[in-house]
């Protein structure tokens, strides 16, 4: 299956598990049936297989995905009301935001807040958030969180894929911007 449709499948597949399950059922936890979704997916991209989802979610660049039995659920980036039992990361010292200018001046003053998503997200090393700032900006600000600082003020982080991190708000006195 060519790259292209494969990004295609990916975008839709995160728009139902995170953002609106349309007519799949879901549960608490935001699983769906992997038969049920693979069903849904079929009626826009009819060459799609398990196989493409199985690779889809180990394969992946990210980890964005989750498969348990014959079921499947987005691991982060919900703006629906999902409970993922995330498990809280007691080691990671400091991670980073990558963002754009004026985001990044806001962030240094009002903190990083989930907006429309539950959680914030955040990435294990700079290189990576820069990856991330630039979906959306030529030149991404990267942001480096005190995360020790933070925990000791009773904030908690939790990894929720390999390369992306998440808590619920982080202030801005825990945060600076990474200077070149």
């Amino acid at each position: 299956m060519d790259n292209d449709l494969r990004v295609k499948v990916s975008r839709y597949v995160s728009y139902l598990l995170r953002h609106n399950p349309e007519d799949l059922e879901m549960d608490d936890e935001g699983f769906v049936e992997l038969d049920q979704l693979l069903s849904k997916l079929r009626r826009r991209f009819p060459t799609v297989d398990k196989k493409l989802l199985v690779e889809m979610v180990e394969q992946g660049e990210r980890r964005r995905f989750e498969i348990v039995g014959d079921r499947i659920r987005a691991l982060y980036g919900h703006t629906i009301d999902v409970h993922v039992n995330l498990k809280e990361d007691t080691q990671v010292e400091r991670l980073y935001h990558g963002t754009t200018p004026e985001a990044a001046e806001q962030i240094l003053l009002k903190g990083l807040q989930p907006m429309k998503r539950r959680w914030v997200h955040l990435s294990p090393t700079k290189e990576i958030a820069y990856e991330v700032g630039k979906r959306r900006t030529d030149s991404p600000v990267i942001l480096i969180i005190d995360v020790a600082d933070a925990k000791s003020h009773g904030l908690r982080f939790f990894r929720a894929a390999d390369k992306v991190y998440v808590c619920k708000r982080v202030p801005a006195k825990y945060i600076k911007k990474l200077l070149n």
